[in-house]
């Protein structure tokens, strides 16, 4: 097991939470109704937001597994 590896998951999960995250400020600051109907709404700029804290939060659990297990194999 390599000690500075991070779990794929967590690394799809973290890219998933950014764009997520992008997502959720361009239709915060209201860009993102010229390039979606729906992104014209502010509820979904939190609701995205939203969804890209539970994504970073759901990423960060296979990555501490992981260092559990390491530290426990040691």
């Amino acid at each position: 097991m390599k000690p500075h590896h991070w779990p794929y998951t967590t690394i799809a999960t973290f890219v998933l939470g950014a764009f997520s995250l992008i997502v959720g400020i361009i239709a915060l600051a209201g860009i993102g109704g010229d390039l979606h109907p729906l992104m014209a709404d502010e509820g979904t700029g939190i609701a995205m937001l939203v969804t890209a804290i539970a994504l970073f939060l759901t990423g960060g659990f296979p990555l501490v597994l992981r260092r559990l297990a390491e530290q426990e194999g040691a």
